[in-house]
């Protein structure tokens, strides 16, 4: 294919930027979603052009809203065309143990982190299979998969992003459209890197490889799947994790 575009939901995090970063050395021409006006969405532009990573676009949208995606998939196909390439990152957390979790915190984690799988890939997954090539891939986490103490609701959301990766795989895979998910361990992002250090020490020595993972690392495994290449694999889940969990 002559040229590759990415949409990259949530992408100014540490794993997106650094994801954002990587696929557009790949070639790719690279956009992301914020979700309100601040002025961190124009610094964050300007941050990346002065690294050398001019022309990242960025779109305002709140993706656990339908009618939100609606206009950011319309503003996106007018200004780059054609999305053969979807990552689905955006996601939030807020903690609790079930006894103490108010109805808002599960509906805020579930609306963002999986409803907006939805609202957002609906937008894209027609033109893909009318084109008869895509890629989608969804970032999901090793707590889907081995559960997480005080997070009920990610682990439901991110467990959920998997059983739509399977099924829509399905749906699509003969139009030339895969699906696939990514799950990653414990990254050194700067979230992670705040955790007390004491605390951050015990959980390196529970992880088999003795580390944290790199955002590169998630990069790798996400451009992996996005590679014209890749066309066999779909439905599947990949595990970057250091051996945290293993199934």
């Amino acid at each position: 294919m002559s040229e590759k575009t990415v949409l990259i939901t949530g992408g100014m995090g540490g794993l997106g930027t650094e994801l954002c970063r990587f696929l557009h050395k790949q070639g790719y021409r690279v956009a992301t979603t914020y979700i309100h006006d601040s002025g961190r969405e124009e610094r964050w532009k300007g941050e990346r052009a002065k690294e050398g990573y001019d022309g990242i676009e960025v779109f305002m949208c709140d993706v656990s809203d339908w009618d939100a995606c609606v206009k950011m998939g319309d503003e996106v196909r007018d200004k780059l065309g054609h999305i053969e390439n979807l990552v689905n990152m955006a996601g939030i957390t807020s903690d609790a143990t079930l006894a103490k979790m108010q109805p808002e915190q599960w509906n805020s984690v579930l609306s963002i982190n999986l409803t907006s799988v939805f609202n957002v890939t609906k937008q894209f997954i027609g033109p893909m299979v009318e084109q008869g090539y895509g890629r989608v891939v969804n970032i999901s986490s090793v707590n889907a998969a081995k559960g997480q103490f005080g997070q009920t609701n990610y682990a439901a959301a991110k467990a959920g992003m998997h059983g739509f990766t399977k099924s829509l795989a399905q749906e699509v895979v003969r139009k030339g459209v895969t699906v696939n998910t990514v799950s990653p361990g414990y990254i050194a992002t700067d979230m992670v890197l705040k955790i007390r250090e004491d605390v951050r020490s015990k959980i390196e020595a529970g992880i088999p490889a003795q580390r944290f993972g790199t955002p590169a690392e998630i990069a790798r495994a996400v451009a992996f799947l996005l590679d014209e290449n890749a066309g066999y694999i779909t439905g599947t889940e990949l595990e970057v994790n250091g051996g945290l969990h293993m199934r």
